[in-house]
């Protein structure tokens, strides 16, 4: 059967181990000295090459999409610090990035100008916003103050022009008076 099984692994192109002999036929096989006969059983099935085994990732799979959602990540399951896990500098660069680009957006845009965003971008530099909805309530706030501060002046401009024409019409009626009573 030696015989049998090295010919037919020429054959089929493949190692003696992928070779499958028929154990009900081994009479018949054994029969076989020649590559003619052997190609004969091959034809007739019963000299088989296997198929590949298999190395199914199907478990690899599962448990990934498992670990997606949060399972088998506790306490017992860690090896490295939680520095070695995901350094503080990657979620220090994955934030400036994030908030840096925010700004770039909103000064594309016209929503803020170059004095705000630098302001901005020099105070996330120091850490004074933790994530995007921080630096965008304070972008809001800002602005409503810069609104509110340009209305007020306005409205103090606009009292004091009208104090500025009283007082002239102030001044001019005392001088038709003072007119009026020299002659």
């Amino acid at each position: 059967m030696k015989l049998q099984k090295r010919l037919a692994a020429e054959i089929k192109k493949c190692g003696r181990g992928r070779i499958w002999l028929d154990p009900n036929e081994s009479n018949e096989i054994s029969m076989a000295n020649s590559r003619f006969n052997i190609r004969k059983l091959i034809k007739d099935g019963l000299i088989i090459r296997k198929a590949v085994k298999m190395h199914s990732r199907s478990r690899v799979r599962k448990n990934l999409e498992a670990k997606r959602k949060g399972r088998h990540t506790g306490i017992g399951k860690r090896r490295g610090t939680k520095e070695a896990r995901l350094p503080s500098k990657v979620i220090w660069m994955r934030r400036q990035r994030v908030l840096r680009r925010l700004l770039r957006k909103y000064r594309q845009q016209k929503k803020i100008d170059k004095h705000l965003y630098h302001f901005f971008y020099r105070h996330a530099k120091g850490n004074m916003y933790k994530n995007k909805r921080v630096l965008v309530e304070a972008i809001h706030k800002m602005k409503a103050e810069q609104v509110k501060a340009k209305t007020l002046l306005e409205q103090s401009e606009a009292r004091q022009e009208k104090a500025k024409l009283q007082k002239k019409k102030r001044a001019l009626k005392k001088e038709d008076v003072l007119k009026a009573g020299g002659k």
